[in-house]
């Protein structure tokens, strides 16, 4: 994972990409699988998204957060 000011708008996102840990559970959270996720975005790997649960399962807070400013901006 990593966070980097003038990507994403600083939030976390698996490594290298510009996708953002907060998206990834809130895809989760609307019901799609692992199997959606990972044919959704052919660049990561089931090792990404396993980063990504134990990274929000410790940052939890901050996801919450994350989606929740996502989804107040639309």
């Amino acid at each position: 994972m990593e966070k980097t000011p003038e990507i994403c708008s600083g939030k976390a996102c698996i490594a290298n990409t510009r996708i953002p840990i907060w998206g990834l559970v809130n895809a989760r959270n609307l019901g799609y699988s692992e199997a959606d996720i990972l044919s959704n975005y052919p660049s990561l790997s089931a090792t990404d998204l396993a980063n990504a649960w134990a990274y929000a399962e410790a940052f939890s807070e901050e996801i919450a957060r994350d989606i929740k400013e996502n989804e107040e901006a639309e």
